[in-house]
């Protein structure tokens, strides 16, 4: 899930406004260790200031300089550093992360369309999943290198099958011919989650997910809970009754989902719900004995919460205040959505002692 929009989309608005074109760097290959992975993305205005990071901060500078001429000229530019090699102390650059990154420069402004962030940032406006494609290299008089290939427009019939293909995956995909070489990279929706329950203790989670740009839903059946100002990184703040819940939100859009109202008939339905939802991760505040006593009121429905229920929910970091609670909790959620095989060793997830 590299190819993350979100934080260019504040300098792509303010060159748009401003009609001022800007760089946008795609990294399109890697070796060894390297701080992103192909698929990461940059944006970098003419003034030098930028959005999104490729390195932590070692291989930035150089890249501007770079991105000033193809802001200047229109002409792609394909930039390689190696910081395991000679050329990382010729650069003065002193990394020594051993690893290879090969950095695709392209003009985005008017005489481009602004594409393709325009397009990436409509899908992401509608969470929709999408793909391009960009010719990296070619030798082909219907592809010039450096154009941008969009999902719907008259692109060559592999190409085509090619964005269509990896718009449904997570992981950017090479396509190469005799003529071509096109790097199609997919728009990593942000993960959505659901709290269910606003409480004081609801506030820092949401501030956790929105710094990794998640999109939080808070839902409570409290008036006083529920309430916008409260959660401002929130996407949606929802009141409803816990027996409304399916009724009331798309519950196939969440990736996860805590319960955390610390009213126990409240949390047995939302249980209740959640078990014969798709959502596959649910969290559940609490210590384990309320866990066993929940389960047992749902009787023959907590079989289909197997696998998924993480309770007590979070990792064991240590800490009992709301804040460390919080980041144990966006932690466990992180590792269920971008680490699979460490997953599985985190289960069952009996971790929290703390009382509801």
């Amino acid at each position: 899930m590299e190819a993350q929009l979100s934080p260019l989309l504040p300098l792509y608005r303010r060159a748009r406004a401003a009609d001022s074109p800007f760089a946008l760097a795609v990294v399109v290959h890697t070796s060894g260790s390297t701080y992103r992975k192909p698929g990461a993305l940059m944006a970098i205005a003419a003034d030098g200031t930028y959005a999104g990071l490729l390195s932590g901060g070692c291989l930035e500078g150089d890249l501007c300089e770079h991105a000033r001429a193809v802001i200047a000229t229109g002409k792609p530019h394909t930039v390689t550093y190696n910081t395991g090699g000679s050329d990382d102390a010729l650069w003065g650059l002193g990394v020594g992360c051993e690893g290879a990154m090969q950095i695709l420069l392209l003009r985005v402004g008017p005489a481009e369309d602004w594409q393709p962030v325009a397009h990436l940032e409509r899908a992401l406006s509608q969470h929709e999943r999408t793909a391009v494609a960009i010719a990296v290299e070619s030798r082909s008089p219907e592809i010039a290198a450096g154009r941008v290939l969009l999902p719907g427009t008259d692109s060559p019939e592999e190409a085509a099958a090619l964005i269509a293909r990896v718009a449904q995956s997570t992981r950017p995909t090479w396509l190469e011919s005799s003529t071509v070489r096109l790097f199609a990279l997919p728009l990593a929706l942000p993960p959505r989650l659901l709290l269910l329950g606003g409480g004081p203790d609801a506030a820092p989670i949401v501030d956790l997910a929105a710094r990794l740009m998640w999109k939080v839903t808070v839902f409570d059946h409290r008036p006083a809970y529920a309430q916008a100002e409260h959660f401002p990184a929130a996407e949606r703040v929802a009141l409803g009754r816990p027996q409304e819940l399916a009724r009331v939100l798309d519950l196939s859009a969440y990736e996860a989902a805590v319960v955390m109202s610390h009213h126990l008939p409240s949390d047995l339905e939302y249980l209740r719900t959640l078990a014969a939802s798709p959502i596959g991760y649910a969290g559940l505040l609490g210590p384990p004995h309320r866990r066993e006593k929940l389960l047992g009121d749902l009787g023959g429905a907590a079989e289909a919460l197997r696998g998924r229920l993480h309770a007590p929910v979070g990792l064991d970091l240590g800490g009992r205040t709301p804040e460390s609670i919080a980041l144990s909790i966006v932690a466990e959620i992180h590792l269920h959505l971008h680490q699979p095989a460490l997953r599985s060793r985190a289960e069952p997830s009996a971790h929290r002692t703390d009382d509801a």
